[in-house]
């Protein structure tokens, strides 16, 4: 059984930092690609970064790049969005995803949901201006 646990997620002022952590089970964490989205009230869920299962190749939305940092543990199979100099237009639901094959896709696929096959059940982040 596939879980994705999010954590790290909390309410900080704008300007400041947060460190979102995923503990993944019951998948080859390091052979799988992982990423994070993002959803806010009222608005569609939002690509937000991405990390390959091989050499750790990152892509990150425009809206993010720069400020925040996709890391992965795998011998901890763990998945990390360090996020720094946050803004209001950051508060979202965040949500840690992975991909269960190893297909090499072009990088506008990876931004879409299509293929995430597991989700975790996200960590609310606020940020308050």
């Amino acid at each position: 059984q596939v879980q994705l646990v999010e954590s790290g997620g909390g309410l900080v002022q704008a300007g400041g930092s947060l460190r979102l952590s995923c503990a993944a089970s019951g998948v080859p964490f390091s052979n799988y690609a992982m990423g994070w989205f993002r959803q806010a009230p009222g608005k569609e869920r939002e690509f937000v970064a991405f990390i390959s299962w091989s050499v750790g190749g990152t892509v990150y939305s425009d809206s993010v790049k720069g400020r925040f940092t996709i890391s992965r543990d795998n011998a901890k199979n763990t998945l990390y969005l360090q996020m720094n100099s946050l803004k209001a237009e950051d508060t979202a639901v965040y949500y840690c995803v992975c991909a269960s094959d190893q297909f090499v896709r072009p990088v506008h696929t990876w931004k879409s949901t299509a293929p995430w096959d597991y989700w975790g059940q996200g960590t609310q982040v606020t940020v308050s201006s």
